[in-house]
């Protein structure tokens, strides 16, 4: 399943980690604040480029992962990451989905 609101709380919680407001992301990627706005409260259909430009500015790297490979990748990033919260992916396909 494809979750909107969940990317864009990550977005948004980056963004709010380096200390930038909408305003300052938007400079950095030549995005509108009110685009930048409605990206984070997920009244917007976020494009891949815009996905792509804003994951960069903010330090992230969005990469699509094979789903056997997933908790491999989630377990690599809780040793990284411990001490946080645990790490879960911002989407996932649903196990009754068709490989294409």
């Amino acid at each position: 399943m494809y979750e909107i609101p969940d990317i864009a709380q990550e977005l948004k919680a980056a963004r709010q980690g380096k200390g930038l407001t909408q305003r300052a992301l938007g400079s950095l990627t030549g995005l509108p604040q009110s685009h930048i706005s409605k990206i984070e409260t997920g009244t917007v259909d976020l494009q891949l480029s815009s996905l792509i430009e804003l994951a960069r500015v903010l330090d992230l790297e969005p990469v699509l992962v094979p789903r056997k490979a997933l908790p491999a990748v989630l377990a690599v990033i809780a040793s990284l990451t411990s001490g946080q919260a645990e790490p879960r992916p911002v989407y996932q396909l649903d196990e009754d989905e068709d490989d294409v």
